[in-house]
């Protein structure tokens, strides 16, 4: 048990609700924070019926979501997160965005906490310089969905200590979670495949080479993926999966990470994926994925 720590995650989107799930699952106080209350609700909402599944099939002890819901604290204000050891950010994909975020933090924060970004694309470095605190900075990157993946991509910066990195790898294993070491380079492991790789495939069903569900359905049988590509998609969301792109491709400059004009139509259809109920495929709920 972790019950004397305290892990702050910053955005209660689909990764930090999920990342929110492994820290409060892994014993850890946890505290998440995002500006409006209605999307800290649905983000309660959504961890307390990921965890009733995960006793119903099993994974977990009878009784033992509720308890670990006993750990999972909303707040709309950042100062409650002041005496975390660790926060996490993951917002979207916006560097001046994240800037503010830390500096607010490091208002707040006591001079011993370790921040971190869940970025996928944007320079840890470039990340740790409006931080205040530079040298307690790190990457870590969950994988989607955090709450069932367990590989975390941990990057440090150019003026990441040597103790901070070591504290932070020590605490992601803590939280249940399968660390690797990566470059602070773009996309570090995981994007610098996928980005494209996703690309290719929306460009694909823009082509009318084959159906979402074929493709999705060709990739889980064939190479043996635990989900489809647009299944991934629709969990990213197609506005997060502009955002990446348009990271990736400003940073490499790699023809194929420019977005897909797919996407845009998309996005201007309201069809950003299991958020909005509709993306490649259509869903009847917004439950957290595992739910």
């Amino acid at each position: 048990m972790n019950s004397s720590k305290t892990i702050g995650i910053v955005g209660c989107g689909t990764m930090g609700t999920g990342i929110a799930i492994v820290a409060a699952r892994a014993g850890f106080k946890t505290r998440i924070y995002d500006l409006r209350p209605e999307p800290l609700e649905n983000a309660r909402k959504q961890a307390a019926a990921f965890l009733k599944k995960s006793v119903e099939r099993g994974k977990l002890a009878a009784g033992e979501d509720v308890r670990i819901m006993s750990q999972f604290f909303t707040t709309t204000e950042i100062k409650d997160f002041a005496d975390c050891d660790l926060v996490i950010e993951a917002v979207f994909e916006d560097l001046k965005v994240k800037h503010s975020i830390f500096k607010q933090l490091n208002d707040v924060c006591h001079a011993e906490t370790i921040f971190a970004s869940n970025t996928s694309t944007i320079s840890i470095t470039e990340i740790a310089g409006g931080s205040g605190r530079a040298d307690r900075f790190v990457g870590m990157h969950f994988c989607l969905p955090a709450q069932l993946m367990k590989l975390v991509e941990m990057s440090p910066g150019m003026n990441t200590s040597e103790a901070t990195f070591d504290q932070a790898w020590k605490l992601c294993e803590d939280l249940g979670q399968r660390p690797v070491r990566t470059r602070d380079t773009p996309g570090f492991i995981l994007n610098y495949f996928l980005i494209p790789f996703h690309n290719d495939v929306i460009n694909m069903v823009d082509q009318g080479v084959a159906t979402p569900a074929d493709i999705d359905l060709a990739v889980k049988t064939a190479l043996g993926y635990p989900l489809g590509p647009l299944e991934l998609l629709d969990m990213v969301g197609m506005d997060t999966q502009l955002l990446l792109c348009e990271a990736m491709h400003g940073l490499t400059h790699e023809p194929r990470a420019a977005c897909p004009p797919l996407v845009k139509r998309m996005i201007g259809a309201g069809r950003l994926g299991r958020k909005s109920g509709q993306g490649f495929h259509t869903y009847d709920s917004n439950k957290i994925f595992g739910a």
